[in-house]
């Protein structure tokens, strides 16, 4: 049991990578901030707004204090990007949360984060590409282009969409998704659904990831300065709209209609907003210079991101009754309610269009590029198998990592729900934030010596305070998301156990052990499953 918690030191990650050769080197401090702003500015603020605000069946909306749900969420976000700005500094290699636990917290904490990781970036990819298919349907209508509800939606949207229509919805969205249903062709007696769209821009996004990561940043860099310009200008025009009325009316509720509760279960739901900025830190092997530019990267991305949702937040709420925002679409709702004229709202309709797909294009770019570079950190140390970190010859890039990403996260793009992946894209990242808060604390008791280009200020407190804020946060989502996490964890460590236990480089530096079964941790697995089911879930 002893061997679990081994850690790996950072001197052995360094020489890992100068005995197997290393990513090419060639992102500046402005790259990895336009790729951490690619990677937050996206599915979330466009598609999840609405619910943080209205509420949704599990937990009350926040209202105008959305304001303040983004406040509380970046100061927990805050805490987290200064111990990933330390770590990132300190252990310039690509992985993210799972190198720096494998650092301070040991190999089996490591596999742990490691496995969590996948939800945060190929889950969360998967919610970002049906986000974006529905906006990129909504800009090409207007140029004449329809495509067939079948085509564009998941089987889950257009089912729950028919029974809306049996039970005398009339809304011309809700229609359009029902359609699938009636009009799909058939295999058998089960309709195809299959949202085209979402498929082809992950596929695509793959593509460009095999040939090279400057290239994808270069594309990233001209995608961010367009979406930041469209939000802007959002901003801009709502500034000439706002009736201060719409923030303290007290028939809709006043300024905080559901309490401190709304305004915590709003920063739960709008905490997808945030999820990227760490992704800076899964290109530290390709940052020119990773001690001065990776806590740069970090910090100013998420500071950039900040102002920009309070002043997007406080415009939204201040045109528009805050009960009229809970659609898909929140921008555009407040628009179409804030009393401008017939040709703004038109123009704003497509400019939002716009925004909303490229927004979420460079997303899933910066998520693509982070998730095959996982992957080949836990194969490097033989947590995975050693295929996942072949490099291709020529562009030097992970090239098999990333087309099986690609792979997955297109199929499930192309038929899952988004309600079903933004919650749990989410416990998953704030528990990834939670290990690498505890992980700076430890590293520094067990590594004191080691140079720090850049160091938490008040350790332990300020790591202590966002586990705390974390926790938080994790607290406010559902049930249900919290049984999901739970299993999803509980398949991670049987396959620990069953493959990567025994081919850890760390713990059989000769080769991989003899196949033989980990009763004990299996038993002490299964048994704290038991318990956390009890325990937890006994009032789902």
């Amino acid at each position: 049991m002893h061997g679990l918690f081994t850690r790996k030191s950072v001197a052995d990650c360094e020489q890992d990578i100068a005995e197997r050769g290393g990513l090419k080197r060639s992102l500046t401090k402005w790259h990895l901030t336009a790729l951490g702003v690619g990677a937050t500015i996206g599915a979330g603020i466009f598609a999840t707004t609405g619910t943080a605000i209205v509420g949704d069946a599990y937990r009350p909306g926040a209202g105008p204090a959305i304001i303040l749900s983004f406040v509380l969420t970046a100061v927990a976000c805050g805490f987290a990007a200064l111990c990933y700005a330390e770590f990132a500094a300190m252990v310039p290699i690509a992985g993210s949360a799972y190198t720096y636990a494998y650092a301070s917290l040991g190999e089996f904490v490591a596999w742990i984060i490691g496995w969590d990781l996948i939800i945060e970036y190929a889950v969360g990819n998967i919610g970002v590409a049906i986000g974006w298919s529905g906006h990129f349907r909504e800009l090409i209508e207007y140029f004449g282009i329809h495509l067939p509800a079948w085509l564009a939606t998941d089987y889950r949207s257009a089912s729950d969409a028919a029974a809306a229509v049996a039970g005398g919805a009339t809304e011309a969205g809700v229609l359009y998704l029902a359609s699938a249903i009636t009009n799909a062709p058939h295999l058998g007696s089960v309709p195809i659904i299959f949202n085209l769209p979402a498929f082809l821009a992950v596929m695509a996004i793959t593509a460009v990831l095999v040939k090279g990561v400057k290239e994808s940043a270069d594309s990233n860099n001209v995608m961010v300065l367009l979406k930041v310009g469209l939000i802007l200008f959002f901003i801009a025009v709502g500034a000439f709209l706002i009736k201060p009325s719409n923030w303290t009316d007290p028939v809709q509720g006043g300024f905080m209609p559901n309490g401190f509760a709304g305004v915590g279960a709003g920063a739960a739901i709008i905490f997808f907003s945030y999820i990227g900025f760490d992704a800076v830190s899964t290109a530290a092997e390709e940052a020119k210079d990773p001690a001065r530019d990776m806590p740069f990267g970090i910090i100013m991305s998420l500071v950039i991101c900040t102002v920009l949702y309070i002043a997007l937040s406080a415009v939204m709420t201040g045109i528009a009754p805050w009960k009229m925002l809970g659609t898909a679409e929140p921008m555009l709702t407040a628009l179409e309610h804030s009393g401008g004229s017939p040709v703004l709202l038109n123009v704003s309709r497509f400019i939002i269009a716009l925004g909303a797909v490229i927004a979420m294009f460079s997303v899933l770019l910066v998520f693509q590029l982070g998730q095959p570079r996982i992957f080949m950190s836990m194969s490097r140390d033989g947590l995975l198998p050693p295929f996942l970190a072949k490099l291709h010859p020529r562009f030097k890039t992970p090239y098999v990592g990333t087309i099986l990403t690609g792979l997955f996260v297109a199929t499930f793009a192309a038929t899952a729900n988004i309600a079903e992946v933004v919650d749990l894209t989410n416990i998953g990242t704030l528990f990834a934030f939670v290990l690498v808060s505890l992980g700076v604390i430890v590293l520094r008791y067990k590594e004191p010596e080691r140079p720090r280009p850049f160091r938490v200020p008040w350790v332990p407190f300020t790591p202590l305070v966002s586990v705390v804020a974390c926790f938080y946060l994790m607290y406010q989502l559902p049930c249900i998301t919290w049984r999901r996490f739970s299993w999803w964890l509980l398949a991670g460590l049987v396959i620990y156990f069953l493959y990567g236990a025994f081919h850890s480089r760390l713990r059989n530096p000769n080769g991989p052990a003899p196949f033989k079964l980990l009763w004990i941790p299996l038993v002490g697995v299964a048994a704290a499953a038991a318990l956390l089911h009890y325990v937890v879930f006994a009032s789902c």
